[in-house]
């Protein structure tokens, strides 16, 4: 890993998790890009390949006119989607439903507010066969604080 991504991920501080409806949320200490890229550098650094960026935010902007939206919702918004080959497995040998949660994401957003923190999170799963995903979620989140 590079200096420059070394203090990357050191200036990306997780505060204390809000948690709704089974997301877990943390405000991140950076800039929209500098915590993306933490994020995706937490991802890859597992030996994980990011399968699709969703770029949220921007197509919220773009379309904004067209569905009779009247004010902008993100400054940045990301959904990076991955998979782990051996934690599939063993959740799926567990429960072949949980086909249904492959691949699994980690969101960065920044609400459109002036001064508004950049957010960093998952959905945590309550089926105890997901375990050894939450646990994949919950330290790629941490990698990318440290």
């Amino acid at each position: 890993m590079s200096y420059k991504a070394l203090g990357l991920c050191a200036a990306l501080t997780l505060a204390s998790p809000v948690q709704a409806d089974g997301f877990f949320t943390f405000e991140a200490d950076g800039t929209f890009d500098d915590v993306v890229f933490a994020v995706e550098l937490a991802i890859t650094n597992r030996g994980l390949v990011i399968d699709s960026v969703n770029h949220i935010g921007e197509m919220l902007a773009r379309t904004k006119e067209d569905v009779g939206g009247t004010k902008d919702l993100f400054a940045g918004a990301q959904v990076m989607s991955f998979c782990s080959a051996d934690i599939s497995r063993q959740v799926m040998e567990a429960n072949l439903m949980n086909i249904q949660y492959c691949p699994y994401g980690i969101y960065v957003f920044q609400p459109a507010e002036e001064g508004a923190s950049v957010m960093v999170g998952y959905r945590e799963y309550s089926d105890k066969s997901m375990q050894p995903v939450n646990y994949l979620l919950q330290q790629i989140v941490a990698d990318a604080s440290s």
